[in-house]
């Protein structure tokens, strides 16, 4: 247990003193810890998301060679260019997954959050506020008499 042992010194009345500066030390590790293993856990669902958009690409891609390779030759053919018109919107598709997995897609999405937090606040509020410990409690003890009420519908 480590560092979390540390952490529960009393005053004797079994609860922490919360002005001991080795009290509060502890406090503020755990916090950066658990912040730092929240960050981790975003970075690796970003990574993941970025894999997932590059496997969808390469799927992507290789359906675009496709269709490319057989409007050329049904355009050859026919001598029509209308033969070519399914690949007008394959090519914005396969265009926008290129740069959402290889190019600055990423990077701009990141810079657009960026000026929202700084610069329009008020988007960013949920509806009805933060939740509140009342609100959750009360939310829970209507479940379980919803539980009691009706036990074959849960």
């Amino acid at each position: 247990m480590g560092a979390t042992a540390s952490c529960k010194k009393s005053n004797g009345s079994g609860y922490p003193e919360h002005d001991d500066p080795s009290y509060r030390k502890c406090q503020e590790l755990k916090m950066e810890r658990w912040i730092q293993m929240h960050y981790q856990i975003k970075q690796r669902e970003q990574a993941l998301a970025i894999a997932q958009h590059r496997e969808l690409f390469y799927w992507l891609s290789g359906f675009y060679l496709s269709a490319v390779y057989g409007c050329a030759s049904y355009y050859q053919r026919v001598k029509r260019v209308s033969a070519l018109a399914p690949l007008l919107p394959l090519t914005f598709v396969v265009g926008y997954y290129t740069d959402w997995a290889y190019g600055s897609k990423l990077h701009r999405i990141q810079a657009e959050a960026n000026m929202i937090m700084e610069h329009e606040q008020e988007l960013l509020h949920w509806p009805g506020g933060l939740p509140t410990v009342a609100g959750i409690d009360e939310a829970r003890v209507e479940t379980e008499m919803e539980k009691k009420m009706h036990p074959h519908h849960m």
